[in-house]
């Protein structure tokens, strides 16, 4: 288990991280989200404890996260930094060795890794031979070498084709069911909604939102309707009471609503248009409550 309790962490005048806290359970996917400069990369810092938080805690199984546990953690960095005057097995035998891997494991591992994302071929090259996604994916397997118990991955999607992607989401489910915890940070919220239960989104150091997404998707109140019919009088729509916003676009009219109490209103009205196909209530994505919660932090 990974606790954060009361976390604060500061460069000089600049706070970096204000009283963060959350906990995270073997078999956990956690979302650590927030623009650039949010302080998430701090976070990652303390957790590995490359550096001590000024206050709070954290605890790693039971105790202070220290050297011995370097072994037991996984880590991509969001900059891509690997070695690339040397081959793909030498860099995989000479990372997985600091960590105590011995060599016949390295093998093995980085022998299963290559075939699932389909560049064996590439074993023997040097790094620097590869292509750029390519790369990423020799980053991601030394992620992984040690098997870890806590596996922190900030913007692994990055720069990677749909394909390649679902590859990489395959692996990490993987990591997930055999109980290792996940720390997942992207500005793809699309798969955050996907991968993960819980969140945190920090702005400037500080905690906006967290929680389980489900109920912060409750808590929001805001639903996106789907309408498709003809003869729809847009006006008609933005005098309901609630509708915050109408947008007319190729294939279907969308409205936003500022609760469940205005749908039945817009649904009244779209029943007195012409060949209704379609009326969907829909959740807001991630993406949305996440740009709105932003937005309004920086108004304060």
């Amino acid at each position: 288990m990974l606790e954060v309790k009361h976390v604060a962490m500061s460069y000089g005048v600049v706070k970096a991280v204000q009283d963060l806290s959350f906990t995270i359970q073997p078999g956990e996917i956690f979302g650590l989200l927030g623009t650039n400069g949010a302080g998430k990369t701090t976070t990652f810092r303390m957790i590995m404890g490359l550096i001590k938080p000024k206050e709070g805690s954290i605890s790693y199984f039971n105790h202070e996260v220290s050297y011995e546990d370097v072994n037991t953690i996984g880590y991509m960095i969001e900059e891509r930094s690997l070695l690339t005057k040397v081959t793909v097995k030498d860099l995989m035998m000479y990372l997985g060795q600091l960590k105590d891997v011995s060599k016949e494991d390295i093998e093995t591992r980085l022998d299963y890794w290559l075939e699932r994302f389909g560049i064996s071929v590439y074993k023997t090259k040097k790094v620097k031979e590869l292509s750029k996604g390519n790369q990423q994916k020799i980053q991601f397997i030394a992620a992984l070498i040690n098997n870890p118990k806590l596996l922190i991955l900030d913007e692994p999607f990055s720069g990677l084709d749909p394909i390649n992607t679902e590859i990489f989401v395959s692996a990490i489910r993987d990591f997930q069911k055999q109980g290792a915890m996940v720390i997942f940070s992207s500005h793809q919220l699309d798969h955050v909604e996907s991968f993960c239960e819980k969140i945190v989104v920090l702005e400037k150091g500080k905690v906006i939102l967290e929680g389980p997404i489900q109920k912060i998707k409750e808590a929001y109140q805001k639903l996106n309707i789907k309408i498709k019919a003809k003869h729809i009088d847009i006006d008609v729509i933005q005098s309901i009471e609630g509708v915050l916003q109408v947008d007319v676009q190729p294939h279907a009219t969308m409205v936003k609503v500022s609760s469940k109490d205005s749908v039945k209103d817009v649904f009244n009205y779209i029943k007195t248009c012409d060949d209704v196909m379609t009326f969907d209530v829909l959740e807001p994505p991630l993406s949305e409550i996440f740009i709105d919660k932003v937005k309004n932090h920086e108004k304060t």
